[in-house]
């Protein structure tokens, strides 16, 4: 029964590290919103964003280009042609190098 015990330890183990490595954790107090991660990294895999400007939270290249405006929409904090001006923004400044 041991061995079945370690293989449960394990799989729960890789279980959250996989958790960890493909998704973002963004909290907005008490709200936890999942963001999927474009690729594997722990960069920024724990975000709060509470009290933070939405233009703040946008600047973050590894969660816009996730798509951490879709949430910012859905929950109402941003309106879509605000987004897309913000989007537009950062768009031309990766276009320039």
């Amino acid at each position: 029964m041991g061995g079945l015990k370690r293989y449960i330890f394990w799989g729960i183990i890789l279980g959250i590290l996989y958790m960890l490595l493909n998704y973002h954790f963004i909290f907005f107090g008490r709200d936890v919103k999942l963001l999927r991660k474009s690729h594997m990294t722990l960069e920024y895999t724990f975000y709060n964003a509470t009290n933070r400007p939405v233009e703040k939270i946008l600047e973050e290249d590894a969660l816009r280009e996730d798509g951490i405006g879709d949430i910012l929409l859905d929950m109402g904090l941003i309106d879509e042609n605000t987004l897309n001006r913000i989007l537009a923004k950062y768009d031309y400044e990766m276009d320039e190098y």
